[in-house]
């Protein structure tokens, strides 16, 4: 048996893009909810406008997007939407939601990797046959004819029609088709590196979420660049890639910790907790809560030293289609560190962000402006609840006062309620729309946790 399930996380698409309460292994993570009326525009290819405002916020624009007209794709094309709605729930919407031809290479993308996904975690394959399938993954997205018919996990269609999805693979230009292959290949490796290993080092924790989430910002990187919509460092540029991946991966392993003890996973990195308790399972004792909180503060202080690369890299973005996909996981990372921050509840059950601040934090993050205050306004939170004796207290002081800084570096921070009437009516509507998404994602945590 693997010591580790790699429970990879497919940082922009699975468990690192979370809204709101945790949900089970396996389960989809949504971005955000997009309305009935949108939903009905895709499918009748109507023009979907969505409100953002821009970087000055002195004016709301409607901008428009056109998503595609299913008569208008192919069948395999129409097919592979299918299963994206069906494995990614509603942030098959945001996917669409992407200009231009970086939507179909991001859904393709989103599609290779959860089968890739499928493969590494489906427990009833032998690692004898998972091992070399994780490695030679990415080569049969160039065999028209390869599937597999033996999985036994819930998404297994996207293996058992693989065909259909490399078809469309393979219909992507060359440049998208490279960076999807080059992935691919090295998140398999880093799977099958990771099936029988531990996360023992800070080393081996940043290198297991590298090859679960950085590698995915990576990709998206890659692909907002060869879409043109991006400038071309914004794919060069891996190290600020990687950190974004990294952080949303951190912020979710630390958040999840009692989930993943319950379930016989381990992704603390025993060179931090070991200095803590005996055993990772002994944090969640009572009788030592005090070393636990104090482990959680190290960690948490290791994940915002990623903050000032997020910072960084969503200044370069360009695309406001691009720009929301990337900023409001990032944000809704952030609110979450600091939620978890010297809090015991992470060890005694989910450590949820209110429906509400989910929604405030959805419609904010569409400018850089709003985004540096948000940063500003959570890690000002977790510097408010530093102990003194917390072992860690002066590395998370150093780091909260960067992040500070860098949000402050281009000049006062705007007011994120100064927004206009036409805005707020667009808001309202997301708001209430994002509410009963987030109400209906709870529910299902209540049932799986028996709360």
């Amino acid at each position: 048996m693997a010591s580790v399930n790699c429970k990879v996380a497919i940082s922009l698409f699975k468990r690192t893009l979370c809204l709101g309460p945790a949900q089970k292994p396996g389960g989809q993570r949504s971005l955000l909810t997009v309305s009935r009326l949108q939903e009905r525009g895709l499918k009748e290819g109507r023009t979907v406008h969505k409100c953002f405002t821009p970087q000055n916020l002195a004016v709301c624009k409607l901008h428009s997007v056109t998503l595609p007209r299913q008569d208008s794709m192919s069948d395999s094309l129409q097919t592979c939407y299918k299963y994206l709605n069906q494995t990614s729930r509603s942030f098959a919407a945001v996917i669409q939601a992407l200009d231009g031809e970086l939507r179909h290479a991001v859904c393709i993308f989103y599609l290779v990797l959860r089968a890739l996904d499928t493969v590494e975690d489906d427990m009833t394959i032998s690692l004898e046959t998972k091992i070399p399938m994780l490695h030679n993954f990415h080569t049969y997205l160039y065999r028209a004819d390869w599937r597999f018919t033996e999985s036994k996990e819930k998404d297994r269609q996207v293996l058992e029609d693989f065909p259909t999805i490399s078809l469309e693979f393979r219909n992507l230009a060359e440049v998208y088709q490279k960076v999807i292959a080059d992935i691919c290949h090295k998140m398999g490796v880093g799977m099958a590196e990771f099936l029988e290993k531990k996360v023992e080092s800070l080393l081996d924790w940043d290198k297991y979420c590298h090859y679960v989430a950085g590698l995915v910002g990576i990709g998206l990187s890659r692909l907002f660049s060869a879409s043109e919509l991006e400038d071309a460092i914004v794919g060069e540029d891996t190290r600020l890639s990687n950190s974004m991946g990294l952080f949303l991966q951190k912020t979710n392993i630390i958040r999840d910790y009692l989930e993943d003890q319950l379930d016989g996973r381990e992704f603390w990195p025993r060179e931090v907790w070991s200095k803590y308790g005996k055993k990772l399972s002994d944090l969640a004792k009572p009788e030592n809560i005090v070393p636990a909180v104090q482990c959680l503060n190290e960690l948490v202080t290791n994940a915002l030293q990623h903050v000032p690369d997020v910072l960084l890299y969503l200044s370069r973005l360009r695309n406001q289609s691009v720009f929301n996909f990337c900023a409001i996981p990032q944000v809704m990372a952030i609110s979450t560190l600091a939620a978890c921050y010297n809090n015991q509840q992470v060890f005694k059950g989910v450590v949820k962000i209110r429906k509400g601040q989910a929604v405030t934090l959805m419609m904010d993050a569409t400018n850089m402006q709003s985004v540096r205050a948000i940063m500003y306004q959570y890690v000002n939170e977790i510097y408010q609840k530093i102990p003194l004796t917390d072992p860690s207290s002066g590395r998370t002081q150093n780091i909260v006062s960067t992040v500070q800084k860098l949000s402050l570096s281009s000049g006062p921070l705007v007011s994120r309620h100064s927004f206009s009437p036409i805005y707020l009516s667009c808001a309202m509507l997301l708001a209430a729309l994002s509410w009963q998404y987030l109400s209906t994602v709870q529910a299902s945590e209540e049932v799986h946790t028996g709360q």
